[in-house]
């Protein structure tokens, strides 16, 4: 039988993370979570869906839905000094009894929990709300706790600024046992997208012919591991777009692509913009900080 997250007699358990970076292992639990991050840059993988993560990243992950919030590379070194902070809040598939399904009162909280088996991302007015109500909860204790774990939930039930994160299609069809296989391609790809990666040593790692893990890999994750891997390299390009003063060729070169009109050409594709269109916008947008 699974160990739960929360101990016997309580009905939720918030924590406090502070580390050099977070969890590394790709995972799901039977436990809906509420995450954000308070410091720390990487990215993200929730379903099918991969998206790079930034301080005041906040997602609400229904039972059994799988993630993993990857820091990036620089936070593997010690000397860096990096570190992250985050809350987690875990609370039980069947909170409050099923109550929660059950009563009128409810009803705005129970229709959201339905929708996070996809995820839910919590954006804008809403995530400084829930942000700063996250941070008082963890001074909390006794009935008041859990009085304010609902405001929370209510918060977010009744919020416009929340979108779903995995494809409306998906469904985790991976079994307890296959978490470390996964886990393991995940890590393979994150460490080398920015150079080599073969469909056969991906094959390899898993343990399988390299066609029985492209049957494996798209039937979940929801799309091929050449699309993933554009996926992971097009998302580094973008942070580099925002973040350096990196000349297109080079960050085509940084992110894994050999020749800049491959990259501009599945840039284009992913993204509906050109690189320089892209950072274009992203400047006008958010402006030069």
């Amino acid at each position: 039988m699974k160990k739960s997250r929360i101990p016997e007699g309580k009905s939720f358990v918030i924590k406090e993370l502070i580390a050099p970076f977070f969890d590394v292992n790709w995972h799901f639990h039977s436990e809906y979570q509420l995450f954000i991050v308070l410091k720390g840059t990487g990215t993200r993988f929730i379903g099918d869906h991969m998206q790079s993560f930034k301080e005041g990243d906040m997602v609400l992950t229904g039972p059994d839905l799988p993630h993993l919030w990857k820091n990036d590379k620089v936070y593997q070194n010690p000397e860096n000094k990096l570190g992250v902070h985050g809350i987690v809040i875990y609370f039980p598939d069947n909170f409050l009894n099923n109550s929660v399904f059950q009563l009128v009162e409810f009803e705005s909280i129970a229709k959201m929990l339905k929708k996070s088996i996809r995820g839910i991302e919590i954006m804008g007015r809403t995530n400084l709300q829930v942000k700063e109500m996250m941070v008082d909860l963890l001074k909390l204790k006794g009935g008041v706790s859990l009085i304010h774990l609902l405001k929370i939930l209510q918060t977010i039930a009744d919020s416009t600024d929340c979108k779903l994160i995995a494809d409306a299609t998906y469904i985790n069809t991976n079994k307890e046992s296959e978490k470390d296989r996964m886990g393991h391609v995940y890590e393979y790809v994150m460490q080398n997208f920015q150079g080599k990666v073969s469909l056969e040593e991906a094959a390899q790692i898993s343990n399988l012919s390299v066609s029985a893990f492209s049957r494996f890999f798209k039937s979940r994750v929801n799309k091929s591991f050449s699309d993933f891997l554009t996926e992971v390299r097009i998302s580094h390009a973008c942070k580099l777009l925002h973040e350096t003063d990196l000349n297109i060729s080079e960050i085509s070169y940084d992110c894994g692509f050999f020749t800049l009109s491959n990259f501009n050409k599945l840039f284009k594709e992913r993204v509906k913009l050109t690189p320089v269109q892209y950072r274009k916008e992203f400047l006008l947008t958010f402006g030069a900080n």
